[in-house]
């Protein structure tokens, strides 16, 4: 499958009417530690105080899937359809996002940790937010601390900072 197409349950939806044996489970203390489930339907799951932990997944559909409360460090996702997901409320540090389209994505809030957060720094010396071979183009930043920001090697062709294009200021100098 190449790199951002959609899986192949995404394409077989409703696939899942082969002969089924229904059979609502109801586990409580359970320990099914290294089952393996294939071809099996699992809607509508609800699931409290469970760890999923080193758990792998293959073209599984998880659409519509509400997580709370989770910890999802060294999470690994590829070959995904994330559109219209949301995340809040969220630690992403040092989170790697290689080769994804964010058309029409937003960003809202995104602040270093305050004191009080599990990993804020006294020192405020954090590893710094980087973006390369990005195209933001047509890209906006509002109300944002761009304070220390470094460009370097990139095409800056009608790039206005509060109106004014910047090359025509380094034309100027």
């Amino acid at each position: 499958m190449s790199k951002l197409q959609m899986p192949h349950y995404y394409h077989a939806k409703g696939d899942m009417s082969m002969n089924l044996k229904a059979e609502p489970l109801d586990l409580q203390m359970a320990d099914i530690s290294r089952s393996k489930w294939q071809e099996v339907n699992a809607e509508e799951l609800d699931m409290d105080n469970v760890s999923l932990a080193k758990t792998t997944m293959n073209n599984v559909n998880i659409s519509q899937m509400t997580l709370n409360d989770v910890n999802m460090s060294g999470l690994k996702v590829s070959n995904a359809n994330l559109s219209g997901a949301g995340i809040q409320h969220a630690n992403f540090s040092h989170a790697v996002i290689d080769h994804v389209h964010l058309f029409g994505t937003e960003f809202h809030n995104v602040v270093l940790p305050m004191e009080g957060d599990g990993n804020y720094n006294h020192d405020g010396q954090y590893k710094p937010v980087s973006f390369h071979s990005c195209n933001l183009s047509n890209g906006q930043f509002r109300n944002c601390d761009l304070s220390n920001v470094e460009i370097t090697d990139c095409d800056i062709t009608g790039l206005k900072i509060n109106g004014i294009l910047i090359s025509d200021l380094i034309k100027d100098k």
